[in-house]
């Protein structure tokens, strides 16, 4: 600490002793400063220390930062505070004192977001904040990876960074604050390392680029780049973008450059000011010796294999294991024990010249593709048929199942991060397990390189989704590597975006992905003097590589990037031509995937899930939700689907339609509908006045039908056309301000019926038609115009349609009416038999809006059986009566029968027979089995013994 003063005060060098410290009862020395102790020596009082700190202030774009260090976390080898803004962050460095016996630099980064630094207290069970989030995963990566390829080589000491939110305003993100407050941390401290860096994020709105967006900027923005570097070279680079053209993208990037340079002068400036001197750290290297020694044995073989297009990845791998046990066998011959310790990291070395050596002077790779050659591919959507959406996706040996699973809006993952979203509806989760290497491991938690790939291929399709509010359900993608030699990330983009069609979901187009890489010769400065662009790299071409360049896109522009470099720093010009080699990739692959699959597949099997909002009332929501949620907990186990409420509106989503059908229901018994005006609406008649009818909706529901409103004919005794426990259809024609509602049925014309689109169903079925028309040729105009899938514009056109074409002048033609489902079905019931094309089957009806038609102005209960006896006549034919009837006329559909006193019954034709088999005349023995809504009897033909 003396030595401190002394720098900071050069003048405490020269005092006379009776001037010094000690002398006039200063108590300590803390950064220069001096604290002064009590001056009576009976009654000690601790002094008052003051912390002396060093800061430096400058702007980026509009923002103040500032970079303070010496006030807090002393004893850290380095530690800097960042701010910007109320926004403040911590990052401290340590180094481990002992010896490097490993062959790696054990670098890690920790970035922690705690709930104090926004005045919170976390909602966890105790209180406290558990293991990482993926979001400081994913921030710890965006530090590590700038910083990495800076300390010298050989270094392998660990090193450990702790990056910490101090406090957040929530309009700046601490990500990249972070990391510029470790290069300044690493410069302060002893630790050997070749910064600074300056890391910068760039944002675009309206075509024109922001230097360090508030997160109110970025929602705007569409571009979201991270780029770090050194003064000269490019370091890492991060992109998440709407589509944005290889062009744009160039121009953002020249612009960031020397956007981020600008923070490296204060990180010099403040570590000559407080910063320590390097100590000197043992490396491990290499002696050139034992390099040729192992080169002389090896190069040939090694050459050899990697010239064989032949092997594959574990061949090849076999195949350069062998030799590392040749070369071992023959140095331990000759007794050289120093070789073999180092023998591994030797082989690595001399197969990484061999493998660069080829590709710079031949432009052949491993497995003999040229450099901008695509591997080949194959894909396959829909490999899994029952789930929402699947796919499997091959290039070359890599390969990845892809599967869509939708939810519902409540499904979506709540974030905990201090800025940003606080929800995130689309998922994708990326599963590397051991055996996609032929590997035996352990399946852990959270992993960083998990977690970041899966992250970098959901930036990637997250730009082609369909907004939240034309597409309510939340996504989640799993991507299971199930063999990985190189890419895997970018495999998992491409099988998601066919996994995301399979499952029907309106993307705007294909998302693809390559990853390039760079081999390139540098001279004894270190300037790259030679280099090669490789397309669509192996595993092994990454490892021995410069760079690994992942970008995904469409046909239109690119959707995310991800840079990551093994060298210290790469000039961007480099890195702009290699956005030019993966557009073409990319191209070639997206061709593979048009191929498959082009368009969202259609998923009207049934099977497909669906989704429906509702409109209700909060009261009414309260009455579902019930007691602590019991009722929709009981719904949501009774028929599996899921519930979630918001204000005012009910969303359900269920695993098919048939799931759909049993939640409406219930939500009906429990809280009705929304009643409208002119919507049409089933219901079930309670009781009956003189002055009309009440009909229940559901959910305590009740309107009033008046008997003026019951027919256009005059009505003298409503229980004549009604009874009690009656399903009808309605129109509601008035409700005032006291919630009472009007009903009418003589209302329900197609030219003036409002045919109300029911909210909650995703798709609108329109209900099957009755047709008792006589002419053959307009049956079939009718039957060509029903359609099971119309909006509400097609179902009130085809009503009209279906009318005026079955209405022509006849003395003897009826008038039409819409009926209601509930007399369809029993309709139906008594027509169980018939096949005709014109009477389609139940299961095609909509339960919700039925509109048939009828040869009936009123609505009838089943005919009353007759009193009276004597000769057969409209009055006494009762159910089950048989009779001797003749054929009096042949229709399409079936015959009119005389059944003797005046009284025509009819038969409609069964499966096996038709209209050619009877003549007019022909005697039948019939048995009366209903009667119609006009009152005409339905007979059957009478089975023989």
């Amino acid at each position: 600490m003396s030595a401190v003063a002394a720098r900071a005060n050069p003048l405490l060098k020269s005092f006379p002793p009776f001037l010094t410290w000690p002398h006039l009862r200063f108590r300590t020395i803390c950064s220069g400063r001096l604290g002064f102790a009590h001056s009576d020596p009976d009654h000690p009082v601790a002094g008052t220390k003051l912390l002396e700190s060093f800061k430096e202030e400058f702007e980026v774009g509009t923002s103040l930062i500032t970079l303070e260090t010496g006030k807090i976390a002393r004893f850290a080898n380095g530690a800097v505070v960042l701010g910007t803004g109320e926004t403040k962050v911590l990052s401290t460095v340590a180094a481990s004192k002992g010896d490097a016996l490993r062959d790696f630099l054990p670098l890690t980064v920790d970035y922690q977001e705690k709930q104090f630094a926004q005045s919170l207290i976390p909602t966890t069970f105790m209180r406290r904040e558990g293991a990482p989030k993926e979001r400081e995963l994913l921030c710890g990566r965006l530090i590590d990876r700038p910083i990495r390829p800076l300390f010298p080589t050989g270094f392998y000491h660990e090193v450990q960074v702790t990056a910490s939110v101090l406090s957040s305003d929530g309009r700046h993100d601490p990500d990249v604050m972070a990391a510029n407050a470790t290069s300044a941390a690493l410069m302060l401290s002893d630790i050997p390392w070749g910064g600074p860096i300056g890391m910068i994020r760039i944002g675009r709105i309206d075509g024109h680029f922001i230097v360090n967006p508030t997160m109110e900027e970025l929602i705007l923005s569409d571009l979201n780049l991270v780029y770090a570097c050194t003064k000269d070279k490019t370091l890492m680079i991060d992109v998440q973008a709407r589509e944005i053209t290889e062009k744009d993208l160039e121009a953002g990037l020249r612009m960031a450059h020397p956007e981020a340079v600008k923070y490296l002068e204060p990180q010099i400036r403040l570590a000559a000011k407080a910063g320590k001197q390097k100590k000197e750290y043992s490396l491990s290297m290499l002696s050139q010796k034992t390099l040729e020694k192992v080169g002389a044995l090896a190069e040939t073989k090694i050459g050899a294999v990697f010239t064989d297009p032949s092997y594959g990845k574990f061949e090849r791998g076999e195949a350069l294991e062998n030799i590392m046990q040749d070369v071992k066998q023959q140095l331990e011959e000759e007794g050289d024990e120093e070789s073999i310790k180092i023998l591994p990291k030797a082989i690595d070395t001399v197969r990484k010249q061999v493998v660069r050596k080829r590709i710079l002077t031949e432009g052949y790779r491993l497995d003999g593709r040229h450099l901008d050659e695509v591997r080949p591919i194959y894909c396959e959507a829909g490999h899994l048929p029952i789930l929402h959406g699947s796919a499997l996706f091959n290039r070359g040996d890599t390969q990845v199942l892809c599967t869509v699973t939708l939810g519902a809006p409540q499904d979506a993952q709540r974030l905990d991060a201090i800025v940003g979203p606080s929800t995130k509806r689309f998922m994708l989760h990326y599963s590397f397990p051991p055996f996609c290497i032929n590997e035996v491991g352990k399946r852990t938690g959270l992993n960083r390189r998990e977690v970041g790939h899966g992250t970098l291929a959901e930036k990637a399709l997250l730009a082609v989704l369909p907004p939240e509010d034309e597409f309510k359900f939340t996504v989640r993608i799993n991507s299971e590597v199930m063999a990985s030699d190189g890419s895997t990330s970018m495999a998992t983009v491409c099988g998601g975006s066919m996994a995301l069609m399979d499952a029907g979901i309106p993307v705007r187009e294909h998302v693809a992905g390559v990853s390039v890489g760079l081999v390139s010769e540098v001279d004894s400065t270190g300037e790259i003097k030679d280099y090669r662009i490789v397309t669509d790299i192996l595993g092994l071409e990454d490892h021995l590589g410069d760079m690994d360049f992942k970008i995904a896109g469409t046909r239109s522009g690119i959707t995310a990037i991800q840079l990551d470099i093994k060298p210290a720093g790469i000039p961007l010009d480099i890195v702009c031509e290699s956005l030019e080699a993966a557009r073409k990739g990319r191209l070639q692959i997206l061709e593979h995937m048009e191929r498959e699959i082009s368009t969202p597949r259609s998923k009207d099997d049934g099977t497909a899930p669906r989704l429906a909002s509702l409109r209700y009332s909060n009261d009414a929501l309260r009455r579902l939700i019930g007691p602590l949620g019991a009722v929709r907990k009981k719904i949501e186990e009774e028929t599996g689907a899921r519930l979630s409420v918001s204000d005012e509106t009910l969303t359900i989503v269920a695993k098919n339609q048939n799931v759909m059908d049993k939640v409406l229901e219930k939500v009906d018994s429990i809280i009705g509908r929304e009643i409208t005006v002119g919507g049409i609406y089933k219901g079930v008649v309670t009781s009956i006045k003189e002055y009309g009818a009440f009909v229940e909706f559901g959910g305590g529901q009740y309107g009033l039908l008046h008997i003026s409103e019951l027919s256009r004919e005059p009505v003298t005794r409503i229980s004549d056309f009604l009874s009690i426990g009656q399903a009808i259809s309605v129109m509601c024609i008035e409700q005032d301000v006291r919630g009472n509602i009007k009903l009418s049925l003589k209302r329900m014309s197609p030219q003036s019926a409002s045919i109300e689109v029911n909210a909650r169903t995703p798709e609108v079925n329109v209900s099957d038609f009755i047709v008792s028309k006589e002419t053959t040729a307009n049956a079939q105009s009718l039957a060509s115009s029903v359609s099971t899938q119309l909006d509400a514009k097609s179902v009130s056109d085809l009503l009209a349609q279906a009318v005026s074409t079955l209405e022509t002048p006849s003395a003897s033609s009826p008038d039409f009416r819409i009926r209601s489902v509930a007399e369809c079905d029993e309709e139906e019931k008594r027509l169980e038999s018939t096949s005709n094309p014109l009477w389609p089957s139940k299961s095609k009806q909509s339960q919700d809006y039925g509109a048939s038609l009828s040869t009936s102005s009123r609505v009838l209960s089943d005919a009353k059986e007759s009193k009276g006896k004597g000769p057969i006549s409209a009055k006494n034919l009762k159910l089950g009566t048989t009779v001797t009837a003749k054929v009096h006329q042949i229709r399409a559909l079936g015959l009119v029968l005389d059944l003797g006193g005046g009284v025509r019954g009819m038969y409609r034709f069964e499966q096996d027979r038709g209209k050619t088999d009877y003549a007019v005349g022909d005697e039948l023995r019939v048995k009366c089995t209903s009667f119609s809504s006009k009152g005409i009897p339905v007979m059957s033909l009478e089975k023989d013994d």
